[in-house]
């Protein structure tokens, strides 16, 4: 019996069509009650890291990135506009605050999908997380520190919410 892949796992998590017998009159499961919000919220948050790339791309190109930028592309920060530095720092970020929000999606995916019921706060952090990163990077980039922070301080409750979520379904009280 061949063993699924993650991706697999993942991928066979997010429900595409409303499953019979599950809970309510209707006897369907709504998409919203499993773990597909958790699922997409870590599918989104690895396309806002990728997202990040887009204001860095610009501010190279305006400090005249060239193939030879290549062997050393950390030594041509000093020629990035000061907006350039900033889509720098929000794209380094970026990767920080997947790495903390990722094994939180995980866990409370794993929770809904052993059957603990998501509460809307939950599934609210999970698709707010991804639109709150991305109001992060265009305030870093814009250089509006208190709207930049609050983005940042909201993905990372989110991350906590989620990870709070799914303790509360994995541990089951």
């Amino acid at each position: 019996m061949p063993v699924p892949l993650p991706l697999s796992a993942l991928l066979a998590a997010i429900p595409l069509a409303v499953e019979p017998g599950g809970a309510g009159a209707t006897g369907a499961v709504s998409a919203l009650h499993s773990g597909a919000p958790f699922a997409w919220s870590l599918v989104l948050a690895g396309a806002v890291v990728i997202a990040s790339l887009f204001p860095l791309a610009a501010a190279r190109s305006k400090a005249d990135f060239t193939p030879a930028d290549l062997a050393a592309p950390r030594a041509m920060f000093e020629r990035l506009p000061a907006w350039g530095k900033r889509a720098n720092w929000a794209h380094q970020n970026c990767f920080e605050a997947f790495t903390l929000h990722a094994p939180a999606c995980l866990l409370a995916l794993l929770a809904a999908r052993s059957g603990a019921a998501p509460t809307a706060l939950a599934i609210a952090a999970a698709w707010l997380h991804p639109a709150l990163r991305l109001g992060y990077i265009g305030a870093y980039v814009a250089n509006l520190p208190p709207l930049r922070s609050l983005c940042w301080a909201g993905a990372i409750l989110c991350t906590a919410i989620l990870y709070s979520e799914g303790l509360r379904g994995v541990l089951g009280s």
